[in-house]
């Protein structure tokens, strides 16, 4: 079914729903081992169900492959893993890696998670093996590397947030900046041979730019500083981009650091164009760098996803605009992908900060962001699917009206927050194959606010085959082919529009 979702993103909506609405338990760390560290996190839990996330760091030598091991206290089972292959007998569970992410250097961090059963109780275990060793020992510390090549290692964490550029919605405490919406992005400005990027991050991947070119892809780097060397003694820009989605899990950026005899100097002036991109699995990049839609055995759907090359991230920067990406998988104005997860929507986490996450909140505007131009990409999951027993609506017309109904009063929060003047631009594919009722949907929505006075909300389709759109993203998602082309359309759309920025 084209614009599916994979089973991984499906299990982690499902549990970053429950999390917001309170049943959390404990994270239980595995410290200290003279080779590893584990992180054992339920992430949600329901009657009869949980979901959870397991981070380790090798602390010892590099290794091509690890087995990750412990035992459940309470008959737990392991249902549903993603990132490695389980094995469970009985109490006793063993994670291997998988193809992709075996090679783990010393200091480097990978993750993977699971859905579980349990009954009566559902303690976390007490105990953690990696590849045969007790996981019971200290992070060592690293320092800038002397050769040319980019190299990551860990070390304390920089200071020096103040000269950090983002319009992400991050919350910063501690020394660090907290986030979890795919894309949020960090610039800085330096003087000197390199630079090191401090963070805390076992689920994510990364991209690094020097002077605009990519140096690296970091992939879930754990807690490090990674240090790019060996450029002339001049200065320099350096940008930090998330690349994935993590709803349920948050990123941490402590800052950027000089090398020797270099400077962290003053940050980057914002832009004054701004845009805010909302959406689903399209908006988020969603599998768009493989090259086969079954990417099951190609990385899977987590390393194949980039929203910084999705195609809002690709038209702001051709605009010159500073932007916000703020999607989520799966997730619909009113329904989502095949009916799942019922008691909420897209709607319930548009304003908060970190999402799904235990401690999430509203996010506090800090008064500096004012989109000009806001990009809606909301309905595909909403449409997609067939209606399943046990929904509240049983026919398609009532599901629309509904839709309307949400859509229309979403417009009205976006213009609460950002004002009479920003364009709000609603966005939909060709959902043809399965209803036309998206795109009558979207057309009528335009037409009651353009009704009611409100000139500057405006409508952009899609077409696929005017487009030429390959879909070969995993599950039939746009591939970066494609969103260079919607990227190129949505362009040109914008500068149609009578802007004054």
């Amino acid at each position: 079914m084209r614009f599916s979702s994979n089973r991984h993103w499906m299990a982690a909506l499902a549990a970053g729903a429950v999390a917001v609405g309170g049943a959390l338990t404990a994270v239980a760390p595995a410290e200290a081992a003279a080779g590893c560290r584990v992180t054992y996190a339920v992430t949600s839990q329901w009657s009869g169900g949980f979901g959870a996330t397991v981070s380790v760091t090798n602390l010892g030598s590099a290794v091509s492959s690890w087995k990750v091991g412990w035992a459940f206290g309470a008959g737990q089972v392991v249902q549903q893993l993603w990132n490695g292959t389980v094995t469970q007998s009985g109490a006793q569970v063993t994670v291997a890696s998988a193809g992709w992410n075996g090679s783990l250097g010393s200091g480097a961090s990978t993750s993977f998670g699971f859905n579980g059963s349990w009954t009566g109780s559902n303690p976390a275990p007490a105990a953690f093996t990696f590849n045969g060793t007790a996981c019971n020992g200290p992070v060592p510390s690293g320092s800038p590397p002397s050769s040319p090549a980019a190299s990551p290692s860990a070390s304390a964490p920089p200071a020096g947030l103040a000269q950090v550029h983002t319009p992400g919605r991050v919350r910063t405490g501690n020394g660090v900046m907290r986030y979890t919406w795919p894309g949020v992005y960090f610039e800085g400005r330096f003087r000197g041979t390199g630079v090191g990027i401090g963070l805390n991050d076992a689920d994510n991947d990364y991209v690094v730019q020097v002077d605009g070119a990519t140096v690296a892809t970091l992939v879930t780097p754990g807690r490090t500083t990674y240090w790019v060397a060996g450029l002339p003694d001049a200065e320099h820009t350096v940008r930090l981009a998330k690349r994935t989605e993590s709803p349920w899990a948050a990123g941490e950026f402590s800052g950027f650091v000089a090398t020797p005899g270099g400077a962290i100097l003053s940050r980057p002036a914002p832009r004054p164009r701004q845009m805010e991109f909302i959406g689903d699995s399209w908006t988020a990049g969603y599998g768009n760098r493989s090259t086969t839609r079954d990417c099951s055995g190609n990385g899977g759907v987590t390393r194949n996803s980039d929203a910084d090359s999705a195609f809002g991230a690709l038209s702001a920067r051709s605009l010159g605009a500073d932007y916000q990406t703020i999607a989520w998988s799966g997730l619909g104005m009113v329904r989502n992908y095949g009916g799942q997860n019922t008691a909420t929507s897209f709607r319930d986490y548009y304003d908060t900060d970190l999402q799904a996450l235990y401690d999430s909140a509203p996010w506090p505007n800090p008064g500096t962001w004012k989109p000009q131009v806001v990009v809606v990409g909301l309905g595909i999951n909403d449409f997609s699917t067939a209606l399943t027993a046990g929904e509240r609506w049983t026919t398609i017309d009532a599901l629309a009206a509904d839709y309307r109904t949400a859509y229309l009063a979403f417009i009205g929060r976006l213009r609460d927050r950002y004002g009479p003047d920003t364009y709000i631009v609603l966005t939909y594919p060709d959902l043809s194959y399965q209803t036309t009722a998206l795109a009558t949907s979207i057309q009528q929505i335009v037409q009651t606010r353009n009704r009611q006075g409100d000139a500057r909300v405006k409508s952009l389709y899609y077409d696929d085959n005017a487009l030429g759109l390959d879909h070969l993203g995993c599950d039939w998602h746009p591939s970066l082919h494609d969103d260079r082309i919607i990227a190129d359309t949505l362009t040109s759309f914008v500068n149609g529009l009578p802007l004054a920025w």
